[in-house]
């Protein structure tokens, strides 16, 4: 909003302040309407970059409250085996050293080992409610992919054999995969979303 002059008055206006929000929280969720349509299988991949991170904040939020349902669940959230993660603390010196081709590549490495991780969990949970959570979850992860690919990100899948180790580690647990997930989404996707080219350009 533009500056005002004279009256003394406050720059800040509460009536056009909360129209401007009721204006907002529909045209993010026609975005994430979009976004989760494009997900659809056979569907052409976005024309236009996609560089609101308010759509990451909402699958942020999603992540939570998955792991608020899992940390609760006792019994019934066991996991057998140790599930693969990937790392999710950011070394800003190491990263801003990447270009942005191999930056994606990890980010979409992580994705895919917290999409292998998560999916994983529908077999050792049994739990419908959390089945939700999972299948959301499953669901954002693949919108994501679609975001980067609005970015002009060209898809990358890794392989078992293609994953550096050292650049993982394990959970015991879901909330524990959850609270990873959180974190990922948190750190590396939004670095790499917010500092896109082609969203730099449209600021």
């Amino acid at each position: 909003m533009g500056n005002r002059q004279g009256n003394g008055q406050s720059d800040e206006d509460p009536v056009r302040d909360y129209a401007d929000s009721e204006m907002e929280i529909p045209r993010l969720f026609a975005l994430l309407l979009i976004v989760l349509e494009w997900t659809r299988p056979g569907l052409p991949s976005p024309l236009r970059p996609i560089c609101d991170l308010r759509v990451l904040d909402h699958f942020i939020k999603q992540a939570r409250d998955a792991e608020a349902a899992m940390r609760v669940c006792k019994e019934g959230c066991r996991i057998g085996v140790p599930l693969m993660v990937p790392l999710t603390r950011v070394d800003f010196g190491v990263w801003e050293k990447k270009n942005m081709e191999e930056q994606a590549r990890e980010v979409q490495t992580g994705l895919w080992l917290l999409n292998k991780a998560i999916s994983s969990l529908r077999t050792s949970i049994s739990t419908s409610v959390l089945h939700s959570h999972i299948d959301a979850s499953v669901r954002n992860i693949a919108s994501i992919g679609q975001v980067l690919r609005s970015l002009s990100i060209q898809d990358y899948v890794p392989t078992d054999v293609g994953i550096d180790v050292q650049d993982t580690w394990r959970v015991s647990s879901a909330s524990e995969l959850f609270q990873v997930h959180i974190n990922f989404l948190r750190g590396k996707v939004r670095l790499l979303l917010a500092n896109a080219p082609v969203c730099q350009q449209d600021s």
